[in-house]
């Protein structure tokens, strides 16, 4: 019998952890079925036994599960590409600023065009972001990065500079609450007719998906980049503008989510590693399964009141955060 050679033994071993990652794959969309499922069934409306529970069902509970997917999915992934083009794990567009640009962004637009459209404010945000994001970048290439801590810090910074700005601009203008009420991050006044922008997040995930190997290259720095033969700047503004339009889409439709692009990178790649195409749709679906469990206990907690998805996502993903700067000065 011939013996079989040592190489051959590797093949078959990606091959048996390519269907266990396949299992587990689908066991995790199996589960983010299920709250979906749990989604659409929890509120104050009895959608089952009332006249109109068929109708309250479409024109709410359905929109708001689609937005809890989308924006989860979207927020999630834009933190992975912030931490793969910043070469940082502690970012993300809370960390950076680039949430607080897209909030100043919606309210000039709200104080120079009071009766903009959706789409106008939407893209208003995005630009925006996009601009808030290349100035964090700038900045990072002219400081010294002695710390991995070094870059939420900056980013951090630049966001309180920049949301005191808007809240100044609020104030002023007597717009404060209203503010306040666009940026509290909670999926209550999603309903049909107002989320369906947010299908544009879910074609910017597709997009994050198909240059993900531009962006893995992009991570590992220009000099590297550049000797691979791939253009640098120009990918690091394809991934920041990523970014910045899920940012702006997801601002002006639901508010903040802080930290969600924050924990879900970091866990799946604990688990999984730094790859970053196949680590996509575990990015996606963590994202989905945080924000939608976020989301149930905010409706169960206090029902028939709500507490805004993103105060509950606050206080987990800076629970979050502590642990990760812990575990790094643990490391060294």
């Amino acid at each position: 019998m011939t013996r079989l050679a040592p190489e051959a033994a590797p093949p078959r071993r990606r091959t048996r952890i390519g269907v266990r990652g396949g299992v587990a794959l689908s066991a995790a969309t199996v589960l983010v079925a299920a709250l979906v499922v749990v989604s659409l069934n929890v509120g104050v409306y009895d959608i089952s036994g009332d006249e109109f529970g068929p109708e309250m069902f479409w024109i709410s509970r359905v929109p708001r599960t689609a937005a809890l997917v989308l924006a989860g999915a979207a927020m999630a992934v834009s933190g992975l590409i912030m931490q793969m083009i910043t070469r940082n794990r502690f970012v993300e567009p809370g960390t950076t600023g680039t949430s607080e640009w897209a909030a100043l962004g919606l309210l000039l637009v709200t104080l120079w065009v009071p009766r903009a459209s959706l789409g106008t404010k939407m893209v208003v945000a995005s630009v925006a972001a996009f601009v808030g994001a290349l100035i964090f970048l700038a900045i990072l290439q002219r400081i010294a990065l002695t710390s991995s801590l070094i870059v939420p810090l900056v980013g951090i910074m630049l966001g309180a500079v920049v949301a005191a700005f808007t809240t100044y601009l609020a104030v002023s203008t007597n717009l404060l609450q209203m503010l306040g009420t666009w940026f509290m991050g909670s999926f209550t006044g999603v309903v049909r007719g107002r989320y369906e922008v947010l299908w544009i997040v879910g074609i910017i995930v597709i997009l994050a998906y198909l240059v993900a190997d531009r962006l893995t290259v992009a991570g590992l720095g220009r000099d590297i980049a550049t000797s691979v033969g791939l253009n640098y700047v120009r990918t690091l503004i394809l991934g920041t503008s990523l970014v910045a339009v899920a940012t702006g889409v997801t601002t002006v439709v639901v508010g903040f989510l802080p930290f969600l692009g924050l924990i879900v990178p970091n866990v799946v790649s604990m688990i999984r590693g730094d790859n970053l195409r196949s680590n996509i749709p575990w990015v996606c679906l963590g994202g989905i399964a945080i924000l939608m469990v976020c989301d149930i206990l905010g409706r169960l907690i206090r029902m028939p009141f709500e507490i805004p998805a993103s105060m509950i996502l606050g206080v987990v993903g800076s629970a979050v955060f502590i642990a990760l700067v812990l575990g790094m000065r643990r490391r060294g």
